[in-house]
């Protein structure tokens, strides 16, 4: 052991906006290109998607090549990083089908993402199961590949606790098999939760309230312009508010200081901005054309290797087979140490058979 390794994903439920970018995109970026990592597994999570849209397969396949195109034109690199998908790994249901012995249903009832989300899904009366033990499933990807370090939201803390769990639960029963993970949180805070573009707390497909990575320049500017900002701040003279202002905090997400010199010279940083506002003076719609810069800066790049990537569709499918492939590998040795820990190695257990035959055979 003693590999840094790391295992993170998203569900392909739709196509990744910029909130999924700086939550998480961007990081896997750069501890991709960091050097500080032996592997890096990046999990397209189709199986857990069907949890809760098992009657609309169809939304789930055609969003994988979706999200395969947003992890690569945002710079997730197949030479670096294993892309891959899921469902093609049988051993992480089987990881998941003996981590269920440990876990109770009221730790699982306790778990606050799983609360969150089915209040969210209205699946009160009727959870189905699959969705209701997502945390295990969760569990067997990140054991399954000795995932010493996964990069999450703060809203995923409690399904990581839960993993530790049931690790220490599976090392206390069968010894020391599996590898406990690290949670590594985002380190700029405007990136823990990008509002939507309404200012409702979250961005969902549902909404229409996401810029997503794939969205043309001109979508880019309308929805943009199109922003909520501060209710109270009517006339460019009024006093305005930062806070809680979606427009400032996509500001404190992708702003860079050099931005300031090519598209708002009127000031030379980010706080300068915020002071003028909060004062009075400064209007909406000179913010927002600044953060349309702002945003296209960012974009622009992501476009333009996506249009590249596009081109050769069964090319971008041949990395996540080949991507599968190498994660089927590496859960089938985690399987086999696990079975083994377990005493269900049956057939390769020599000691077993040999120790069965002297009893039988003493015995005659």
């Amino acid at each position: 052991m003693g590999s840094n390794i790391i295992l993170t994903g998203d569900r392909p439920t739709g196509k990744l906006h910029v909130g999924h970018f700086v939550g998480s995109l961007r990081r896997r970026v750069e501890l991709q290109n960091s050097g500080e990592f032996d592997k890096i597994f990046i999990m397209i999570a189709d199986a857990q998607a069907l949890t809760d849209n098992a009657e609309n397969p169809g939304k789930v396949r055609d969003n994988i090549i979706e999200v395969a195109l947003d992890y690569l034109s945002c710079g997730l690199d197949p030479a670096k990083s294993t892309l891959f998908i899921q469902s093609q790994i049988p051993e992480l249901t089987e990881l998941c089908f003996y981590y269920m012995n440990l876990v109770t249903v009221s730790r699982l009832q306790r778990n606050p993402t799983v609360k969150a989300e089915i209040q969210m899904r209205n699946f009160e009366a009727s959870i189905p199961v699959g969705f209701f033990t997502y945390p295990i499933s969760q569990a067997a990807d990140i054991t399954a590949f000795d995932a010493t370090c996964v990069p999450v939201g703060e809203d995923q803390m409690p399904m990581l606790e839960q993993t530790q769990e049931i690790v220490h639960k599976f090392n206390s029963v069968y010894g020391e098999t599996l590898v406990s993970p690290k949670i590594l949180l985002p380190e700029n805070k405007a990136c823990l939760r990008l509002p939507g573009t309404d200012g409702k707390a979250k961005m969902s497909k549902s909404l229409g309230n996401c810029i997503y990575l794939s969205d043309t320049e001109a979508d880019v500017k309308k929805k943009v312009m199109a922003m909520f900002t501060d209710p109270t701040h009517l006339q460019v003279s009024d006093p305005g508010h930062v806070e809680g202002n979606p427009v400032f905090i996509y500001l404190d997400a992708f702003c860079k200081d050099e931005y300031f010199a090519e598209y708002c010279p009127d000031y030379s940083c980010l706080q300068e901005m915020k002071d003028h506002y909060t004062r009075g003076g400064l209007g909406d719609v000179k913010v927002k054309k600044f953060l349309n810069n702002v945003l296209q800066e960012t974009l622009n790049p992501i476009r333009t290797a996506r249009e590249e990537w596009q081109k050769d569709i069964p090319g971008v499918y041949e990395i996540l087979r080949k991507g599968s492939e190498v994660a089927e590998a590496a859960a089938a040795n985690t399987l086999d140490r696990v079975k083994n820990a377990m005493k269900i190695n049956y057939f390769s257990d020599e000691e077993l058979i040999k120790s069965q035959s002297l009893k039988y055979n003493a015995e005659a």
